[in-house]
């Protein structure tokens, strides 16, 4: 299911990681040659995608959201 980008933060090995409108997050890693996405790389380009549609599979799967920063698991 296709869900927008509403924000970024980064993990605990520092790679970035897109927040989409669904809850779920999705790590949106530039590692060429396998993942090329060069716009993660600066701040001007994480903006340029903000509202940008990812295929969410967690959706596909009924998964519930993410924790993000800031966010503490429900007990």
């Amino acid at each position: 299911m296709k869900q927008p980008i509403t924000g970024y933060h980064k993990d605990d090995e520092n790679h970035w990681v897109a927040q989409l409108a669904c809850g779920h997050n999705q790590h949106v890693r530039h590692d060429p040659p396998w993942v090329n996405r060069p716009w993660v790389v600066t701040v001007e380009g994480r903006q340029s995608m903000l509202g940008f549609e990812l295929d969410c599979v967690k959706c596909d799967n009924g998964a519930p959201a993410d924790e993000r920063p800031g966010q503490q698991a429900e007990p």
